[in-house]
């Protein structure tokens, strides 16, 4: 039950509700964002603020943390599922990273060495690439107290290779690997028919299943993970155990959860999410704990994502105390969180996202499977509009998907800037004219008189997607194409995407900058016919060369020539329209200590709270 220290919320209320409404005059506004403006211009590292004043990036105060306390912050949907394999959702992952444990993990700043966290240390590879043998630690046990032993580790990789298992995206990354084996209750090996410069990362980042909890009838023992790869199980005496696992995996494990890490779900009598809220629970008996050659382990005692789908809610809440970390809409960063109530509560990072966001054309449809026409929707897109505007320039443009601080990234790539003089000539030369004259361009396709006409979709709650879609819109009326703007919850939204039935939509990938990119499951042809994530039927011969000789080069050189070349292609077909990387401020509370900023963002699980700022038992 939620209980809060009475004495000291009161303060906190009584102070709040004094100065809670006085908010700062439109001059002050300007002039902290005046301030603000002139840090961020200066640099493109992250910055730290405290008011409107530059800060360090690390925390300097007290050397030793403490536990208790809660740490509250909102998620903006309700997540497909939990399953830590058959979910590809961004809000539940971030959930799972604090379930589920892998072999390695990588250090937070560069050069992001890996090393060991179940398994011991980083692998012993074999002179050719293709074994991986990764020896345990005989002291990891699952939050049930169970043991976490190379049965867990062998069978997760069963799961994962199960073809009647809905985790399309995760086989991609272990396309290599061809059997495992285990040698021993604490060593495994992962053999490859083929050398994948990725190995080392696929095969030390995904999520161990305690066996005992998924399978407890044993259906995938006599299951060996070659018969799974190679498909030879359908026609043996194990292709009914398969089935059979594969329909209880793939139903019962949506909202049950039950891993190694350092929280555990509070509650496994009921669902994991309410209508309102996720909440885990430290595990006080985390066998890591105490252990100094692994990362923070957690130190607050609960973990709380409040479920609130729309942005203007969600910063309520945050002004009213109700949140403690929370990533601000650029509106929010310029003109909402400057008076002395809130600078006086909240620090605020500012760093470039690891996503970018962009306008997906299918490719397949009758439209849009012309180039050129996509060509021409991106000239049309008014993105330096869009990010004077809608953003407040807290924003890049991007031409492609590697992010600008990779080497990899193609920096002489010429931008598509607004041309609607060039779009016009483009949509000509492609046949688009009003031969009917009702205002609507049309062309004949397929022998039928096609108007060009076509719905955008965005998920409900992300008001600057929607802005986007309508701004579009907007522009694309004046010379004639028609574009109507649909808003979907975003369970029903990832169903139309995910299954192709939409015309062109507004969406986001997160990459990073840890580890070195790998565009397959995006942009491989295979991946938009085998439920992968080319959700836009991208098809392009060269692309597919490409990225799958890229993924059996070693040599890092050689990977970002060809990358270089890639990223030229995506430009001349236009797939997506590219729009930006944003620049993206989180305020959090001042009561939390252990706040390092790093490269690839923050470790929530580094920070904690003093005794005389706990607010939560």
């Amino acid at each position: 039950m939620l209980r809060t220290n009475g004495w000291k919320t009161a303060a906190i209320l009584g102070a709040f509700w004094t100065i809670c409404c006085i908010r700062p005059a439109a001059g002050d506004v300007e002039q902290a964002w005046g301030k603000v403006k002139q840090i961020l211009s200066g640099t493109q590292d992250i910055v730290v603020l405290d008011g409107t004043e530059k800060t360090d990036l690390r925390y300097a105060g007290e050397k030793d943390p403490v536990f208790g306390d809660w740490m509250v912050q909102n998620m903006m949907s309700d997540p497909e599922n939990f399953n830590p394999y058959t979910s590809n959702d961004a809000g539940a992952s971030t959930v799972l990273g604090y379930i589920f444990e892998s072999l390695l993990y990588a250090e937070n700043e560069p050069p992001y060495t890996m090393k060991g966290r179940v398994a011991k240390s980083y692998p012993t590879i074999s002179e050719d690439k293709l074994s991986y043998t990764f020896e345990l630690r005989e002291d990891v046990h699952f939050s049930d107290g169970q043991p976490l032993t190379a049965d867990d580790v062998l069978f997760s990789m069963k799961v994962i290779q199960n073809s009647k298992v809905l985790a399309p995206h995760m086989r991609n990354y272990f396309a290599a690997v061809k059997d495992a084996r285990q040698e021993g209750a604490f060593k495994m090996t992962f053999v490859c028919d083929k050398p994948y410069f990725r190995n080392d990362v696929a095969l030390g980042y995904f999520e161990i299943l305690p066996k005992h909890f998924y399978d407890p009838d044993g259906l995938m023992d006599p299951v060996s993970v070659a018969s799974l790869i190679d498909g030879s199980w359908e026609s043996g005496p194990n292709a009914e155990r398969v089935e059979r696992f594969a329909e209880q995996f793939n139903q019962n494990f949506n909202r049950q959860l039950l891993g190694s890490g350092p929280y555990l779900v509070e509650d496994f009598e009921r669902d994991v999410v309410t209508q309102q809220k996720v909440v885990l629970t430290r595990n006080k008996k985390y066998w890591g704990a105490e252990l100094e050659d692994l990362p923070a382990t957690g130190y607050v005692d609960k973990v709380v994502y409040k479920i609130i789908n729309n942005t203007d809610a969600a910063f309520i809440e945050l002004t009213n105390g109700n949140l403690d970390y929370h990533s601000l809409r650029p509106l929010e960063f310029k003109e909402k969180s400057w008076s002395p109530d809130f600078m006086g509560r909240f620090l605020k990072g500012v760093e470039y996202s690891h996503s970018y966001v962009y306008i997906g054309w299918n490719n397949a449809h009758p439209i849009f499977r012309d180039r050129r026409v996509r060509r021409a929707m991106t000239l049309l897109t008014d993105k330096a509009s869009m990010i004077e505007n809608l953003l407040f320039e807290l924003a890049e443009s991007v031409q492609g998907p590697i992010h600008k601080f990779r080497p990899e990234y193609n920096h002489d790539l010429e931008p598509y800037t607004y041309d609607p003089d060039r779009a016009l000539d483009l949509l000509d030369e492609a046949g688009w004219d009003d031969a009917d004259g009702d205002g609507v361009l049309d062309k004949e396709i397929d022998g039928e008189l096609v108007p060009f006409r076509f719905e955008i979709l965005v998920n409900s709650g992300n008001q600057i997607r929607k802005d986007i879609a309508l701004t579009l819109q907007n522009e694309l009326q004046d010379i004639g194409i028609e574009c109507q703007v649909r808003e979907l919850d975003w369970s029903i939204f990832l169903q139309k995407v995910r299954g192709k039935e939409f015309d062109a939509v507004v969406l986001a990938w997160t990459g990073g900058v840890v580890f070195p990119p790998d565009g397959y499951q995006i942009w491989h042809s295979s991946q938009s016919k085998s439920n992968g994530s080319n959700y836009i039927s991208f098809i392009n011969p060269e692309v597919d060369e490409i990225l799958e000789t890229y993924r059996q080069e070693f040599d890092m050189d050689k990977r970002i020539g060809m990358y270089q070349r890639f990223q030229k292609i995506l430009p001349e077909e236009q797939p997506y329209t590219f729009l930006w990387t944003v620049r993206v401020a989180r305020a959090y509370s001042r009561r939390f200590a252990g706040v390092n900023w790093y490269p690839a963002g923050v470790d929530l699980q580094e920070w904690w709270v003093g005794p005389e700022n706990q607010l939560y038992q």
